[in-house]
């Protein structure tokens, strides 16, 4: 009787030990149980991804015990709020779409988790579950049941470092040392020097050739040969495929001609292909690093928080010059930076930014609060017990809660390239190796083995995220840090643009402000000012600033209404701040009415407004001007319009102005210009504009000194270069430029080397060197036209 494969894991199953069951056979009692487990939820679309795709699981009894353990338990955990907890777990088994979809569905397993991604690169997944429910243990327990053991190890979390696989780094270095010796060894052959000794121990040399190129062989060219073979296995070829089908045709013909005594074969081609191809790798993963370190840690958001000083005073710092052992003063709607421990009596956090939840959970002096909680209410203060990590409010930035569902237009070249590159290069190599083989065996072999390497697409898709790699970094520098690459190619189809008016084109830092009104005594001043100390709204924050220091008293109550005003109880007396529809002022004279004003209302007796005559921003004509030129333009207000005649003086005659919008009005101005077909850009101050947005194809917030973070926007524009928004929508169409432009190149030098190659006038060593020489060729070409472009749209704006 012939062996059978198990329908689970694929792995052959001895003669009399396999388990029938539901018509299938299996190779041990676990695998059948994990069939059971995904028949019984439904789940049995797993099997149709891949063949046999899981792995049989073993008997770990009693393996996570520690995770009873309560102190073990908050190393492990990356948050843990009420009963909502998050962790991320590494998984070393995930390798195929099969893995992915049934981790993504472990909700369908196991009550009580409630989501749960998959990070295949890294081979982790990360799970949001209700510990009231289940425990990580459990989980933990649950993954192994089905195949998925996870991988933790305290180590790694006790000491926050990472294992580094250095495997790359050995492969090149056996390749290298290879290489070189085996060309010092053929030095005799290729000059074809007659000399006694050299004949003689002729072949003790090429036996020694011969063990020299199997390190290289098959241990740094067996990446490749994995490779290709999941590729051939999963239906997919890919470009792995030629290569290692080109390695073992020099292989298999070199160890031909050594044993046949036809000469010294192509070894030193070998080694030397494997060492190019890896340096050429090690290149590519060693720039792109460099790029992303360079995003991450040096182009930090430009949002700052509010730092109590020992002598009571506030001031705005950055994020990351906060310390452990700060005081921080957070407002209403402002992100919780770090985290830290609640000084103040009591407060409402909310972390549907971190757990999609939108629930806010109650917190007392002295509870942990997480960063990434948004404070809701009165102004709390707190005390940081960990500097700020920029890389976690990147992974937050980048939540998939706030991804926007958008159009690859560069992966779906690079895809639909890659597609059909792998065949059409495999049939001109066979097809040159037919046409030579009958003229000159050696030109066939080495036409063969030059086509599969000189054509390699490593550049070509490279193109893309090195262009769009670049140009984050060179934006970043410039102040506008967007959350991906993706944005920069939406950035290039934007045909219509949005502007809220306060905050946005008006600043922050400048308005003449005059009250109108009943006299107001010092003690209803305290009041006021305490109120506003709250609020996060740009005319909330000018009025703090221009009235006068008082000392701080507490806050009893505190409610922002978006669009509408603050509703705040402080010492028993009902204090209202807002628009005069919301503080229901006497009626006055319209032309009064229609001015930016704050009304004040203080137990039911109304006492008179604050007038803003705001100030635009700097350079904000001639930034419309050139803007209007090439885009529709929008401008949005909550506020009257008041100000109509004004901005009609100053912005372009085709600029529509829109007054008296709510934040939900706002949102629908934006869905009816999209269902017109328009790919419109929202730039707003993160306030009132989260919806709009969010909406919009690309959102855009202005920040200026205030921790008002919306993972709902795609990008962070620093309000000093408000004006030089225009320069980052040029340099957005040519980076497009730049992608076609590299596209060009990379397939003009495949055709080239393609046209020499069949015609048998490339070595494949010469190919092998050309080959990371194209890589190193795009990645400068991509950054010397970035840089280009860059200095001359600055030059030009």
């Amino acid at each position: 009787m012939s062996e059978q494969s198990c329908f689970h894991c694929g792995l052959e199953i001895p003669k009399d030990e396999e388990i029938n069951f539901d018509e299938k056979m299996f190779c041990c009692t676990g695998c059948k149980t994990v069939y059971e487990i995904f028949s019984l939820n439904d789940l049995t679309c797993y099997y149709d991804f891949e063949k046999s795709p899981g792995a049989t699981p073993q008997d770990i009894k009693g393996k996570y015990d520690f995770l009873d353990n309560e102190s073990i338990l908050a190393k492990v955990l990356e948050f843990q709020e009420a009963n909502t907890s998050i962790v991320s777990l590494n998984i070393p088994h995930i390798h195929c779409s099969s893995c992915i979809w049934i981790l993504e569905n472990l909700n369908r397993l196991q009550p009580g988790i409630s989501s749960s991604q998959v990070n295949f690169p890294e081979k982790k997944v990360r799970i949001t579950f209700n510990s009231d429910l289940v425990s990580l243990k459990s989980i933990a327990y649950l993954l192994s049941s089905i195949g998925y053991e996870p991988y933790i190890s305290l180590e790694n979390y006790e000491t926050g470092k990472t294992k580094v696989d250095r495997s790359l780094t050995y492969k090149l270095g056996v390749a290298f040392f290879c290489f070189g010796n085996i060309m010092l060894l053929s030095f005799p052959e290729y000059f074809e020097m007659k000399e006694f000794w050299l004949d003689s121990y002729k072949p003790f040399f090429r036996l020694l050739i011969f063990i020299l190129a199997l390190p290289s062989f098959f241990y740094s060219a067996s990446g490749y040969y994995v490779s290709a073979y999941k590729s051939i296995k999963s239906g997919m070829l890919n470009i792995d495929i030629p290569i290692a089908l080109g390695i073992i045709v020099m292989f298999i013909r070199s160890t031909y001609d050594m044993l046949m005594d036809h000469g010294p074969g192509f070894f030193d081609s070998l080694a030397s292909l494997v060492f190019f191809m890896l340096l050429g790798k090690m290149f590519q993963i060693k720039t792109y690093s460099f790029l992303s370190f360079e995003r991450d840690f040096k182009s930090y958001f430009p949002i700052a928080v509010t730092r109590i000083n020992s002598d009571a005073s506030e001031e705005s710092v950055p994020i990351y010059d906060v310390l452990k052992g700060n005081r921080l003063l957070i407002r209403n709607q402002e992100l919780i930076p770090v985290d830290g421990i609640l000084i103040s009596e009591k407060a409402e956090i909310d972390y549907s930014f971190v757990t999609g939840e939108a629930v806010p959970i109650t917190k007392k002096s002295g509870d942990k609060v997480f960063a990434g909680g948004k404070q809701i209410g009165k102004v709390i203060e707190m005390e940081v017990l960990h500097s700020v990590s920029q890389s976690y409010l990147t992974q937050l930035w980048s939540n998939e809660v706030f991804q926007k569902k958008v159009q690859q237009k560069h992966k779906t070249i690079t895809d639909a390239i890659s597609r059909y590159f792998t065949p059409i290069l495999l049939l001109i190599a066979f097809a040159g190796f037919g046409y030579w083989i009958f003229i000159d065996a050696n030109i066939a072999f080495n036409v063969f083995t030059a086509v599969l390497i000189v054509a390699c697409p490593c550049a070509l898709a490279l193109t893309a995220p090195f262009t769009f790699g670049n140009i984050l970094r060179i934006m970043g520098k410039q102040k506008m840090y967007l959350k991906n690459a993706l944005v920069i190619e939406q950035l290039a189809k934007v045909d219509t643009i949005v502007f809220d008016k306060t905050g946005t084109i008006t600043t922050n830092k400048k308005s003449n402000i005059t009250y109108e009104g009943t006299n107001i005594s010092d003690e209803n001043f305290l009041l006021i000012k305490n109120v506003l100390r709250g609020s996060n709204h740009p005319l909330s924050r000018m009025l703090y600033d221009f009235l006068p220091e008082y000392k701080r008293i507490k806050i009893d109550d505190f409610q922002e209404i978006t669009g509408k005003g603050i509703l705040a109880v402080v010492e028993g007396k009902e204090i209202k701040i807002g628009s005069s529809a919301f503080v229901e002022s006497p009626d006055l004279d319209i032309s009064e009415i229609e001015r930016t004003a704050l009304h004040i209302k203080i137990d039911n007796l109304y006492f008179g407004k604050f007038v803003f005559q705001n100030q635009y921003r700097q350079g904000l004509e001639q930034l419309f001007a050139r803007l209007s030129k090439e885009y529709s333009i929008k401008v949005l207000s909550g506020d009257n319009d008041g100000e109509r005649n004004v901005l009609e003086d100053i912005l372009p005659k085709n600029t529509e102005l829109i007054f008296n919008q709510k934040p939900e009005q706002k949102l629908e101005f934006i869905k009816k210009l999209q269902s017109h077909g328009k790919n419109v850009m929202m730039v707003g101050d993160g306030l009132n504009d989260a919806g709009a947005l969010a909406q919009s194809n690309v959102g855009i917030s202005v920040s200026e000194n205030v921790n008002v973070f919306s993972p709902a926007c795609d990008a962070i524009l620093d309000a000093g270069v408000f004006s030089r928004l225009n320069y980052f929508l040029k340099l957005s169409h040519k980076s497009i430029l730049i992608i076609k432009m590299s596209f060009t190149l990379s397939l003009l030098y495949n055709v080239v080397g393609l046209a020499f190659a069949v015609t048998g006038n490339l070595n494949p060593l010469v190919a092998a060197i050309i080959m990371p020489l194209s890589t190193i060729t795009i990645v400068s070409f991509v950054t010397i036209m970035s840089n280009y472009f860059n200095k001359r749209n600055l030059y030009l704006f």
